[in-house]
């Protein structure tokens, strides 16, 4: 009875924060398949950028024309405008993996696809060009970038590259005043219930702490202080070698659905007390191809009877407290380290927002809804928390934008793997890490 007294408080103490979703743009209600091709989402992309890209080229360069690839001439200088694209030697081609996985010799799948002699094309409606020179570097772009050119065309037919003129980080809403008191948001990644690494144990200790159930009476404070938890994909693992497309045994069926069972018995008892955001990854039972669309609530029986939880889209965008916050559940970034280099994810995740966006190499290495007349990845306004799931570990930046903007970049890490949560304040943006380990000693 006394417990039950304690838990009420806990309760009634917790600070509230207001929450809205802003996941519309990823949802897909209306769109139909008709054997759309994937060309139509490039043509939305370009005309997008364009516009932005038009727009912002009299004030970087006020005395050159802006003309389209088939307008090029030789030694004029111009700026062009349109898609690029990489040649890449490496990239895998799936009729060579289909032959390969006939042969006898086992197919070595690389990390990274990157190679010295990469190239670098640009297009546009009228046509493509190869670009040449050191100023656009092939490691760090990819297929599906838009940008503006400033160059010439020369003797060979290639267009040497003097400047470039990237879209920039998107306007950003007026920050909100600071509040005088702490909110916290926890986000939590790559659970993996049911997987080899995965420490249960370990996660009931995440979930009694920041529902106030571990710790002296400071920590209850501190857990007091948290106003939403955030699920960033990968929550569950199934075992290995089910999923092979044959029909499955009974047993085989409740092996299945028992990772399932088990994270909504977890998930169940933060509903209880917090306001709790679950999005797809790539191993859930979800769509593969992004935007992934939430799971299905009826996974959830224990958890989904609160109105605290919500099943939401990867990539997921939403407001608390009108601090706006967009992320993914990783594989936008993960395939940005396939086919281009950068010195950490950080700047991965940077590169998205100075491009304007998410997932750029959708749906060349990347599978994504062929969607006709939209692209959902599109930044158009900036964020103040931008948040990337299942990476190796943690890191966080502030990247400032040429207008003020003001972004806290996070990576937060598989929590399987290294026990970590990471814990975002609102009143600052600053963040901090928990750590759980259940190492015994003899």
């Amino acid at each position: 009875m006394e417990a039950m007294e304690i838990d009420s408080q806990n309760i009634l103490q917790r600070k509230q924060a207001t929450y809205s979703s802003l996941d519309d743009p990823f949802e897909i209600h209306k769109e139909t398949y008709r054997g759309q091709q994937y060309s139509q989402i490039y043509f939305a992309r370009l005309h997008l950028m364009r516009t932005l890209l038009y727009s912002l080229a009299p004030n970087w360069k006020p005395h050159l024309p802006v003309c389209t690839i088939l307008e090029l001439e030789k030694d004029r200088e111009c700026i062009i405008v349109g898609t690029l694209y990489k040649h890449m030697k490496l990239k895998p081609c799936i009729l060579d993996e289909y032959s390969k996985e006939r042969s006898v010799t086992p197919l070595v799948k690389p990390h990274n696809f990157m190679h010295p002699d990469d190239k670098l094309v640009l297009e546009d409606d009228s046509g493509r060009v190869k670009l040449s020179g050191s100023v656009l570097l092939p490691s760090i772009y990819v297929t599906g970038v838009v940008v503006a050119l400033l160059g010439k065309e020369t003797d060979a037919g290639d267009f040497l590259v003097q400047d470039v003129l990237e879209a920039g980080l998107p306007p950003q809403i007026e920050h909100p005043l600071k509040p005088r008191e702490d909110k916290h948001v926890v986000f939590v990644s790559g659970l993996s219930v049911g997987g080899s690494t995965s420490n249960p144990l370990q996660f009931q200790l995440l979930i009694d702490h920041i529902t106030g159930h571990l710790g002296d009476e400071k920590e209850q404070g501190i857990a007091a202080e948290i106003v939403h938890v955030v699920l960033a994909g990968n929550s569950v693992e199934f075992p290995r070698g089910l999923l092979n497309g044959q029909n499955l045994a009974s047993k085989d069926q409740s092996r299945l659905s028992e990772p399932i069972k088990e994270l909504d018995i977890f998930l169940t008892q933060v509903a209880a007390s917090l306001p709790l955001d679950i999005m797809p990854g790539s191993d859930d039972p979800a769509n593969f191809s992004l935007p992934q669309q939430p799971l299905n609530r009826c996974l959830f029986p224990g958890s989904s009877a609160y109105n605290t939880f919500r099943s939401c889209t990867n990539p997921h965008c939403f407001e608390v407290d009108n601090i706006r916050l967009l992320g993914t559940s990783g594989q936008n970034i993960d395939d940005l380290e396939k086919y281009s280099e950068a010195k950490d994810k950080l700047e991965f995740m940077e590169r998205t927002l100075r491009w304007r966006h998410l997932a750029p190499t959708t749906p060349n290495t990347l599978g994504c809804y062929p969607f006709v007349d939209r692209d959902p990845f599109f930044i158009d306004s900036c964020p103040h928390v931008y948040f990337v799931g299942n990476q190796d570990k943690y890191k966080t930046d502030l990247v400032k934008g040429s207008e003020g903007q003001l972004v806290r970049l996070i990576c937060i890490p598989k929590f399987c793997d290294t026990g970590v949560a990471v814990v975002l304040n609102l009143r600052n943006l600053e963040c901090h890490t928990l750590s759980f380990g259940t190492e015994f000693s003899s």
